[in-house]
């Protein structure tokens, strides 16, 4: 990737000063409209800061600006990129058709005669690239909407859960499901009851396939989703529940799976809509509960005895679980953690969880007890951003807005920097702790990502055929940039800056300095 020249010695000295800086950073006085605390507290309610959000709050004001964002409702594609996601097709086709076009390109490998062996491998070369640039639009669509959403409290939260209730793309056919997971799944729910979101997730035919549960049935019981819904997505290691809890888990859920459709309400067939014909069939969207496959046992789960009745069970049993004041404090934990400090003051957990509890899992309610509080900027030491949230918030301070025209760039860096979207292996999803994301190598990917963003020579503004018109490095010590982030400036990056010898090598100073990258 071509980007402009910083020399090597200046650039060298600055990643051992940056190296060597990774820690708690002191802030100057602010005498700008917006105080340091105004400041600190944008900058954990969005992924990072923009002219559009600044002048939103300082209109607002604190609260009226958190109520506004807590309000949620419906997500139109931001007007800067929606001729760029509509042109994906992963965002304008259905999943039963991604579906079908999938196994119509499997086939064309299987027809390529096996003796004719590099037509063999030409074939799978071409479904692989296919498989590729699937995945490359899903990682886009989340990314674009990251960077350019009005509503950047909700982005935020449409990033953690998509990473607390992870799902891996590569696995099979996981990938077919990754915009719609991301677009039907997680955004509705992101800031509704936590319950919704609970089912939503088990539902989705992403989850099913990744985490096993749609070979979840009677007699041959697979206990993957049901071990992974507790431990990872609402209890928590060492809340209480048992192995056999688990057990129990992975037998209410057997029959849960999804449909493999080959076209519109076509299932292997049949019409799809005939199952809602069947006595305790569940049919929603590629999501099917046949009762056929399920264990109509009675059931003892958590302490509770759920008899057999089908579809019924599920409900019942995650309603238990959201119920569980363990599940209160681990999401609740888990959201101060990513928001606040690794170790979040235990105070502000246990509101949060009494918020949580009273509010049967408000997720908005129980941010606005998070954000209102004065934990949210003093006092437990700044949070270093992940990969996504430090490439997100670069693209928004660097280009303020400006649509681009290729978001190719942005799925590579990510990539680079360890932290592909849909791409961690295993359910846990990506760390949030600053030690995670600290290390020298990390630091060093983000400087070059950094030098490529602050360049402006990146790809971004390429064309549909891919060529480039000459781009001017983007101008980031701006108003904007005065008015916020250079008043909370260390003296070292400060220093820093004075000694840069280029506009392309004073962006690439501030977006890999610590000031920047912790929030």
């Amino acid at each position: 990737m071509p980007t402009a020249t910083v020399p090597l010695r200046t650039s060298l000295k600055y990643l051992g000063l940056l190296l060597l800086a990774i820690a708690p950073l002191a802030q100057a006085s602010d005498n700008n409209a917006l105080s340091t605390d105004d400041i600190a507290w944008l900058r954990r309610a969005s992924f990072g800061l923009d002219s559009a959000t600044v002048e939103r709050y300082r209109e607002l004001g604190r609260t009226r600006f958190l109520d506004e964002q807590l309000a949620g409702g419906d997500d139109p594609l931001p007007p800067a990129v929606a001729p760029l996601i509509n042109s994906y097709e992963v965002y304008t086709t259905s999943p039963a058709k991604l579906i079908a076009e999938y196994r119509d390109e499997q086939k064309k490998v299987k027809d390529v005669d096996a003796a004719d062996t590099n037509a063999k491998e030409m074939a799978k070369k071409d479904f692989q690239m296919y498989r590729r640039d699937l995945y490359k639009q899903s990682a886009e669509v989340e990314l674009l909407r990251a960077i350019y959403g009005h509503n950047q409290l909700k982005e935020q939260m449409v990033w953690f859960w998509l990473n607390h209730f992870n799902v891996y793309a590569a696995k099979g056919g996981v990938g077919l499901f990754a915009t719609d997971y991301e677009e039907n799944t997680i955004r509705p729910h992101a800031l509704g009851k936590f319950k919704d979101l609970v089912m939503a997730t088990l539902e989705s035919p992403a989850m099913q396939l990744y985490l096993d549960n749609a070979h979840n049935v009677r007699g041959k019981t697979n206990e993957n989703y049901a071990r992974e819904l507790m431990e990872l997505h609402t209890l928590g290691v060492n809340s209480g529940y048992t192995q056999q809890d688990v057990q129990q888990l992975s037998l209410i859920l057997t029959g849960a799976g999804i449909i493999p459709q080959r076209g519109p309400n076509v299932v292997d067939g049949i019409d799809g809509s005939f199952l809602n014909q069947r006595p305790g069939v569940v049919h929603n969207g590629l999501f099917v509960f046949l009762p056929g496959r399920h264990d109509f046992s009675t059931k003892q789960f958590l302490g509770h005895t759920i008899k057999g009745n089908g579809f019924g069970e599920i409900e019942q049993a995650v309603d238990l679980i959201v119920h569980q004041p363990a599940c209160a404090q681990f999401v609740s934990r888990k959201l101060a953690a990513y928001f606040v400090s690794d170790d979040p003051p235990p105070a502000l957990v246990d509101a949060m969880a009494e918020t949580f509890q009273r509010t049967d899992g408000d997720i908005a309610a129980v941010l606005r007890t998070m954000f209102l509080s004065k934990s949210i900027t003093t006092g437990y030491g700044k949070k270093f951003k992940d990969p996504t949230q430090f490439l997100v918030s670069a693209m928004r301070l660097s280009y303020d807005g400006k649509p681009i025209t290729n978001a190719d760039p942005l799925v590579n860096w990510l990539n680079q920097m360890a932290e592909p979207v849909y791409g961690h292996i295993t359910p846990d999803g990506f760390a949030s702790d600053n030690a995670s994301w600290s290390s020298s190598g990390q630091m060093a990917k983000r400087f070059d990502v950094a030098r490529a963003i602050g360049s402006g020579r990146n790809r971004l503004f390429a064309n549909a055929d891919g060529e480039v018109t000459h781009v001017d490095p983007p101008t980031l010590n701006s108003a904007l940039f005065q008015q916020t982030l250079e008043p909370t400036l260390s003296d070292a990056t400060r220093d820093a800056l004075a000694k840069s010898t280029s506009q392309v090598e004073w962006n690439t100073f501030l977006l890999s300095s610590p000031d920047f990258n912790y929030r």
